[in-house]
């Protein structure tokens, strides 16, 4: 399949809905192969990250399955099956579980995330090839501006 290159008037003509859609579905399709090369999931890296108090958890504190859906409500993808990735951890001993279902990061859970998260700089490398920083920056102040404009959340929580 060819596509033809629109012109700048027809670029401007465009629906932003659109192109976000296409633009996220393939920026989450690349960043989970990527880590899936890696032996991991994404889903299991949130799950990582919600529950160290290195990262996006103030305390560290055990939370539960459906404590952990709701923390990551922006985020999480309808296809994605907490039990099943937060199982997975379990077996590789990177969590574990108290008597009220809680989820907890073992040591090695933490050196986990730290290690893995080793991976996100070369993702972004390989996603932002050939586009300068002020041009992406400029995109994402076009996009936050087209949120507010549709009176969307001015705050985003990034997950990765």
């Amino acid at each position: 399949m060819t596509t033809r290159q629109m012109s700048d008037v027809e670029l401007a003509g465009q629906p932003a809905a659109y192109w976000t859609g296409v633009a996220y579905e393939a920026l989450i399709a690349f960043t989970r192969a990527r880590q899936a090369e890696k032996g991991y999931t994404q889903p299991q890296f949130w799950l990582l990250r919600n529950l160290s108090a290195n990262d996006i958890s103030s305390d560290g504190r055990g939370m539960t399955l459906t404590e952990l859906r709701e923390a990551m409500v922006s985020y999480i993808r309808p296809e994605d099956d907490l039990a099943v990735e937060a199982e997975a951890l379990l077996e590789r001993g990177w969590l574990t579980s108290d008597t009220e279902n809680r989820l907890w990061l073992t040591e090695e859970g933490e050196q986990a995330r730290v290690d893995l998260a080793r991976n996100a700089p070369a993702i972004r490398a390989a996603l932002h090839e050939g586009i300068e920083d002020a041009d992406y920056v400029t995109t994402v102040k076009v996009l936050q501006r087209l949120i507010r404009n549709a009176g969307g959340a001015g705050s985003l929580r990034l997950g990765s």
